[in-house]
């Protein structure tokens, strides 16, 4: 049960093996959105708290958890069980996961920014083990570089049916006439109840194959000068900006595009759904861009492409749902992209560090990540509401805003994004980690970790002599 794969280096994953594994990306998917689009302006309506003080509380809950990550990435490379070294903190988080979100769900007017912000970073433990238990565990299954960007594809992917599935409930509730309250609390027991049944089929259907490390003592100096190497500040920048820029949008959305782009509440949430839905192209274009052109330029292009895309959405015709449709479709589709390439990414890095230092960095590299990721969205919920307070929007039933204060959203939703999506593309300018150079690093891993098990097998492959009793003879 510990092994996956019949070699150091495996064959090709099925595309059956692939999207089983890749379930347990449907409740991330479907957390991202309703925790970025809906939970706060729900809990600023149901405990009566004003904009600023929910996206105080959710920033500073994801700034406590950061450091949490850090020390979690570096537990899940430690970890050596018989159950696995990742497959046993996707089980754990799970259901620390499930609790969070449980009590979350229970919230009530009498409750206060203290409870909600205990519950959310209970929620968000369990966010993080199984999101990086997850990741990880998919750069040790798929340790290729074509493969990688296959099975991030379909972890993106299914991480799009998760983000469609939140979307629909609320659309579909309202139509019943079920009041939005009722359709984010539908929202929630949808994550919980995914969250459930994709971990145990992820637990109990995929093997699990431990990489070897070489003896050696590593502290807390060798773990900081992970932040001297290069690619690793490239990655952790280029994911900051990259994540920084569609999550002030998130912040933002259902604002700006009811009171600046004209559309109302079932029609917003259809273009996001669009947003979303473009995902299924998305990522696995960025996949196949990305074995022809390599990661990096993939990287680049569909930052570009993003960027300009939201060039163009200020100038369109307010209220014309078929324009803006397919602008989103576009954008929506190349940040499904950056996403599939910032994973693949990262894993080869690891794989890099792992070659120069003998040791496991996988889960701490994607803990980097969901660092930067956190770090980004509570930077962006935390800045856009005080922005929306500072200029004077306000929220709430019959409230009508001034041209100046929808003038201030407006800049705010489309300025700070294309910035920050261009820089972070500009981060890989010059990257030299390219298909053929982790080919070399993945062979010389391969001659390492058979070394381990098989001394024998490895001076064969680095010499080319039969050393078996007839060679020996």
């Amino acid at each position: 049960m510990s092994q996956s794969q019949s070699g150091p280096s495996g064959g090709q994953i099925s595309l059956p093996r692939a999207l089983v594994f890749a379930s347990a990306a449907v409740p991330i998917g479907a957390l991202g959105i309703a925790a970025t689009v809906h939970l706060p302006r729900y809990f600023a309506a149901e405990l009566g708290l004003s904009l600023a003080l929910v996206g105080t509380v959710f920033a500073l809950v994801r700034f406590i958890d950061i450091p949490i990550d850090t020390a979690m990435g570096l537990a899940m490379d430690r970890t050596k069980t018989r159950f696995g070294r990742y497959r046993v903190w996707l089980a754990l988080g799970a259901p620390v996961l499930m609790l969070g979100f449980f009590m979350l769900l229970m919230t009530g007017a009498e409750d206060g920014p203290l409870y909600l912000g205990f519950w959310l970073l209970v929620m968000y433990l369990g966010y993080s083990g199984v999101l990086l238990s997850h990741l990880a565990w998919a750069g040790r299954l798929a340790p290729t570089y074509t493969e990688r960007s296959r099975i991030f594809g379909a972890i993106t992917g299914l991480g799009v049916i998760g983000a469609v599935a939140v979307l629909l409930i609320p659309i579909v509730m309202s139509q019943q006439g079920f009041t939005d309250a009722e359709g984010v609390q539908a929202m929630i027991w949808f994550v919980i109840a995914s969250t459930a049944i994709t971990c145990l089929l992820v637990v109990f259907s995929t093997p699990e194959r431990i990489t070897q490390d070489r003896p050696a003592k590593f502290t807390l100096k060798d773990y900081a000068q992970l932040l001297t190497r290069g690619n690793v500040i490239r990655l952790l920048a280029a994911d900051l900006l990259v994540t920084l820029g569609p999550g002030w949008m998130a912040a933002l959305y259902l604002f700006y595009f009811k009171d600046s782009r004209g559309f109302d509440t079932a029609a917003a949430n259809l273009l996001l759904l669009i947003y979303v839905v473009a995902g299924f192209a998305g990522a696995p274009f960025a996949a196949w861009l990305a074995n022809k052109i390599s990661k990096h330029i993939a990287f680049l292009v569909t930052t570009t492409v993003y960027s300009v895309g939201l060039m163009c959405l200020p100038f369109l015709p307010k209220g014309d749902f078929p324009i803006f449709s397919v602008l989103m479709f576009v954008v929506g589709g190349m940040a499904a992209g950056f996403t599939v390439m910032m994973r693949a990414i990262a894993a080869d890095i690891a794989d890099e560090l792992r070659l120069d230092s003998g040791r496991e960095w996988m889960g701490l590299i994607y803990a980097g990540l969901t660092a930067t990721a956190k770090l980004a969205t509570a930077g962006a919920i935390f800045l856009t509401f005080n922005v929306l307070a500072m200029v004077g929007y306000k929220v709430g039933a019959g409230v009508t805003n001034t041209p100046e204060a929808i003038r201030g959203l407006e800049l705010a939703y489309i300025i700070g994004p294309i910035i920050f999506v261009m820089a972070a593309g500009a981060c890989f300018l010059g990257y030299r980690l390219t298909a053929a150079r982790h080919a070399e690093i993945r062979r010389q891993l391969d001659l390492l970790d058979v070394s381990e098990t098989d001394p024998g097998a490895a001076a064969e492959a680095m010499t080319g002599v039969d050393l078996g009793p007839k060679g020996q003879a």
